[in-house]
């Protein structure tokens, strides 16, 4: 079948041919691994990312070439990676060219598009009211499709996608989980601390040796239990569905892990007046997160012991059979 840059609108009807996948790590990396089976490219496809333990470890065993991390906003690593691309569309043939974001999409997919690429942009599902900067930019580019996981701000440019979030719906449990502890994970974006979360952890007074924390930037010396930057996906996992209960920031790369995991989790969304982020999407992924109930979603400040409890009386459970990263499928 031929490729083409409208892709369907379902998740089984393929339009193959050899791709060029391209995202940011974190959850635009994870969104675009779920969203994969919508198109089934060629297996010779080529995954272009940063280089972390996420990236090395979902996308081991599929061709990737590795960029410089480009940071939110970052103008001048997004235009230092626009000579990679052009070199990679150079030396290969593509059929397509899909994005999910963030930075690395505004220097990527203009390159394919000028390359005669059929481009698609699909914008992140935390994006609930309207584009992100990155799709008001691609917006602007002629020939590059635009798809958005939100029916309700779509148009005659924004076509409908399915959503990742379609898959899930959260159940009450048996009894409550005891025994495990916390795990907190506050993701590993750099250069944005999110202390108010860990102070509000702290105060709730569930916090003990038990405890796992994985800080990314918000480095703690305070902290009873094992403290770590960074887990590798495979203990990450472990310890999510090891807990009595998960903490985790608002991200959406984080979220769809965790609901992959059957974890149904308190969700510390970061605030950009707090120096958390650098702007406040997490909010509107809370309002998804509460509107389907797949998660207790809260401001890092306002992660009480209340809201702990709570998180342990609930599950969530695939409606359908999603794509599990590789790391998950022995802990589901």
């Amino acid at each position: 079948m031929a490729a083409s840059a409208v892709l369907p609108s379902t998740h089984t009807e393929p339009t193959g041919g050899k791709a060029l996948l391209i995202a940011s790590t974190g959850g635009h990396l994870n969104e675009l691994l779920r969203l994969v089976p919508t198109f089934e490219p060629d297996p010779e496809s080529l995954w272009v990312t940063f280089r972390t333990p996420q990236s090395e470890t979902l996308l081991e065993g599929r061709r990737v070439h590795y960029l410089p991390y480009i940071g939110p906003r970052d103008l001048r690593g997004t235009l230092r990676a626009v000579p990679q691309v052009r070199d990679l569309l150079r030396r290969e043939h593509f059929d397509l060219a899909v994005s999910t974001g963030a930075a690395i999409a505004v220097g990527a997919l203009p390159v394919a598009v000028a390359a005669g690429v059929p481009s698609t942009y699909i914008e992140s599902v935390c994006r609930v009211v309207g584009p992100s900067v990155t799709g008001r930019i691609l917006a602007c580019v002629p020939r590059v499709a635009l798809r958005t996981q939100h029916e309700s701000w779509a148009d005659e440019r924004w076509r409908t996608h399915p959503s990742v979030l379609d898959e899930y719906r959260s159940v009450e449990r048996d009894r409550p989980r005891t025994g495990g502890g916390l795990f907190v994970t506050l993701g590993t974006i750099q250069g944005y601390r999110f202390d108010s979360a860990v102070d509000a952890v702290l105060a709730s007074g569930l916090a003990d040796e038990r405890t796992v924390w994985q800080l990314g930037d918000t480095s703690r010396d305070d902290l009873p239990g094992r403290v770590v930057h960074q887990l590798p996906p495979e203990e990450f996992a472990r310890c999510a569905v090891e807990a009595d209960v998960v903490v985790a920031h608002g991200g959406v790369g984080t979220l769809l892990d965790l609901l992959a995991l059957g974890v149904y989790p308190v969700q510390a969304v970061r605030c950009a007046a707090r120096g958390e982020h650098v702007d406040d999407h997490q909010a509107q992924i809370a309002d998804l997160v509460r509107d389907r109930d797949l998660g207790v979603p809260v401001e890092g400040p306002q992660v009480t012991r209340e809201v702990l409890e709570h998180a342990a009386t609930r599950r969530v459970e695939p409606l359908r059979t999603p794509p599990l990263p590789q790391q998950h499928r022995r802990f589901a």
